[in-house]
């Protein structure tokens, strides 16, 4: 487990460099395509972490904001389709995701102590803070990067 707020703020700044390095050379042609047993391709996998950043943005906000505040998931698939995931930029995405991630990072490195611990009603996790929020935020980078690492039969 993390010690402290700074080393999980120190954690998720990682991700962006291990994205970068992963997909670095990746043509269009490799990023659309979606292996079976992965579900989607490495473009929706980048869209989807992209548009989750924000959402994690704008929940961090609602707790910071107005805790204890309520928070939902969304349509995961809905999203993909109208947002035209498997037409989308591979580095565009990548580029999105990074700018959001530095957003998120900088307004975490401004709360205080007191704010970690500010909480919301997930409609599906149950109660959560800004740090049990963030700390799973780190889960799902793991999963997903090994989902691209999969995909592009990185060896992990």
């Amino acid at each position: 487990m993390y010690g402290s707020t700074q080393e999980l703020i120190e954690a998720l700044q990682s991700t962006p460099e291990t994205l970068e390095t992963l997909l670095s050379g990746v043509t269009m042609e490799q990023a659309r395509i979606a292996r079976a047993n992965e579900g989607w391709s490495i473009v929706e996998v980048m869209c989807h972490m992209r548009d989750t950043e924000e959402f994690v943005i704008e929940r961090m906000h609602m707790m910071r904001d107005t805790s204890p505040a309520m928070i939902g998931s969304f349509d995961q698939e809905a999203l993909a389709y109208e947002r035209w995931y498997a037409q989308a930029n591979l580095q565009e995405a990548l580029a999105a995701f990074v700018r959001a991630r530095s957003q998120h990072i900088a307004e975490l490195a401004a709360l205080t102590p007191e704010q970690w611990e500010l909480s919301a009603e997930h409609n599906k996790l149950g109660m959560v803070t800004i740090y049990s929020h963030t700390l799973h935020m780190l889960w799902h980078d793991a999963i997903h990067m090994a989902q691209i690492a999969r995909q592009l039969q990185v060896p992990l």
